[in-house]
This record gives C-alpha cells, sequence and structure tokens, in this order.
C-alpha cells in the first residue's frame, strides 16, 4: 500500500515583523508550518541571519581579529559586518555600557548607535549590556536617536518591561523583543504584559532563552518547540511573535570556543570549534522554532545561509 503523506498545515500562523525600511527591510515570521518544513506548505519568509558586533573591540578569535582588521570603531566594524551578503541585519551589542565594567555612557552609546545608522543600510537591532536598569534608559534613548528606522531592541525583561514598552515601543515606534528565562509560561506572561502596556503584538519578537548546545539546550530546544507548537496548533495569539535568538554571544563563551590548542591539543583547532559551535547551536535553534538567530563569526553565517537554502 502506498504511503500517503498527509501535509501538516495550520490555520494559524506566525505574525509577520518587519525591521528596517526599504529595499533593505527584513520580514521575520508569517508561517503556517513548522520551522523548516517547506514539504508540508510553502514558507512565507525564510528564517533569517543577524551579525553580533559589539562596542567592545576585543575578539572572541583570531579569524574574528582578521575579519575586523583595521576596523576602529563600532560604526567601523558594523559597515564591515553589513557587506556581509547573507547577514539580513546587523546586531550591535553595547558590551562596554556595563556598569559593573567600564560603564560607558548613554550618551556615547547613543553617538555610537547614530554613526552605526549612518553607515549601515541593513536593519539594525539593539542589544543592551544585560543590566536591566540602565538598558531600560539606554533603549529609549537609542529609539529617539534612530526614529524612523525601525529597529528591534534586545530586550525587554520581566524587570524593566514597562519603560522598554513605553520608551521604545510606544514613544518612537519601534519593535520591542520580549526575553524570558527558558519556558513557555514566562515567555506568555511577558508577552501578555508589554501588550498591556499598549504595544501591539505584531511590532513583538520573543528571545526565549538562549544557550551553547550541550549547555542545558535541551530545556531550549523543548521551550522552543513548545512554543511554535502552542502558536501554530493551539492558535494561542500570545504566542504567535516570531523568535530571534542571540547565537553567537553564547557559543563563543564556553570552553569548546575558548580553550586553546595547547591547554586542549585532542580537541583540535581552537577556530574550527568555536565555529563548529556556533553553526550546530544555530541549526538546532532554527530547527525547532527560531525565525532569526544572531551569530558572530563569518564562516557561521555563510554556513548556516548555506543550511537554510538547502532546505528551502
Amino acid at each position: 500500500m502506498p504511503f500517503a503523506k498527509k501535509p501538516q498545515v495550520f490555520s494559524a500562523k506566525i505574525n509577520e515583523l518587519t525591521l528596517g525600511t526599504g529595499d533593505k527591510a527584513t520580514v521575520l515570521g508569517g508561517q503556517n508550518v513548522f520551522n523548516l518544513y517547506s514539504f508540508d506548505a510553502p514558507i512565507a519568509n525564510r528564517p533569517k541571519i543577524g551579525i553580533d558586533v559589539s562596542d567592545d573591540p576585543e575578539q572572541p578569535s583570531e579569524g574574528l581579529k582578521a575579519f575586523y582588521a583595521g576596523c576602529n570603531t563600532l560604526a567601523e566594524r558594523a559597515k564591515k559586518a553589513a557587506e556581509l551578503p547573507e547577514a539580513d541585519f546587523v546586531c550591535i551589542r553595547f558590551d562596554l555600557a556595563d556598569p559593573n565594567g567600564e560603564n560607558k555612557s548613554i550618551e556615547d552609546c547613543v553617538s555610537d548607535a547614530k554613526a552605526v545608522a549612518e553607515v549601515v543600510d541593513k536593519p539594525l537591532v539593539v542589544a543592551g549590556c544585560k543590566n536591566s536598569e540602565k538598558d531600560a534608559d539606554l533603549f529609549a534613548k537609542i529609539s529617539e536617536a534612530l526614529q524612523g528606522k525601525n529597529i528591534l531592541v534586545l530586550s525587554a525583561k520581566e524587570e524593566n518591561y514597562k519603560g522598554i514598552a513605553a520608551g521604545a515601543g510606544l514613544a518612537y515606534g519601534q519593535k520591542v523583543g520580549a526575553e524570558s528565562a527558558v519556558d513557555i509560561n514566562l515567555a506568555k506572561q511577558l508577552n501578555v504584559l508589554v501588550t498591556q502596556m499598549g504595544v501591539n503584538g505584531e511590532n513583538i519578537a520573543m528571545n526565549v532563552g538562549s544557550a551553547a548546545a550541550g549547555y542545558g539546550f535541551e530545556y531550549v530546544v523543548s521551550t522552543l518547540e513548545r512554543v511554535k507548537a502552542a502558536a501554530l496548533s493551539q492558535n494561542d495569539a500570545t504566542l504567535q511573535m516570531p523568535i530571534i535568538t542571540p547565537v553567537g554571544v553564547e557559543t563563543w563563551g564556553v570552553k569548546e570556543a575558548t580553550a586553546t590548542e595547547t591547554d586542549a591539543p585532542e580537541w583540535g583547532c581552537q577556530e574550527e570549534r568555536g565555529i563548529d559551535m556556533e553553526v550546530e547551536t544555530a541549526a538546532a535553534c532554527l530547527a525547532y522554532g527560531s525565525d532569526a538567530v544572531i551569530l558572530r563569526h563569518p564562516v557561521s553565517i555563510q554556513t548556516t545561509a548555506q543550511l537554510i537554502a538547502a532546505l528551502m
């Protein structure tokens, strides 16, 4: 008896979220099938890839040092990153603004963001310093300075969502990233809270949590899968926001990427290890629910783009 395949297509779909403006704008989400299930139905918008650029000039690998050689400012690095054809958007990260580190001023961060916007024509995602209080102020000021650029700020958390929703989403019309800690109920709750502030659900992206493969990653995969299943099979509007996952910031900090060849000669080339960790984690995130991943290494981005193209 011949096998008759039954496509799994849902009446519900993931919201479409547009980043940037003009010809270089990019759209996340929009599909009514599970991630990469192009054999069930055409996928409206392929998964997107962002390139992560920090204001900290230090790079985690020799390959990245070579890639950004001669780039002395965040704007110069962002411009170089945007030239990578496989990168759909640029994520600028203000690591140096951390009050427990260099405590770079918000004014300097805003100046840097404006400089980036002047030289980069691709959509921008802005990530903070992981200090909830400072990030709320930082995102509001950058959202004001880049009004009309249609940026996404990463991320609004339970501790600071009110300030970010009001300052970035409502006052200046920017897209809001809602970051929760690897739990479907927390993700849903935060989305509800942000929308109750007045932000349209179609202007929200989710970061439901991230980790490098092998580092509690099964919880990330489980959460991605459950969120996407609830959004599509249960038509849960509170979970139909596209998912964006910062992968590079996680994978380039684990021992497989940081251990030198002197310390771990049996593991082989350090550069290749970091790239492998980044690609493996990105592939899993895309397979289980992420509509976009943010990576650091050009080779990782090129490899992930080839994977997406082969599956579409």
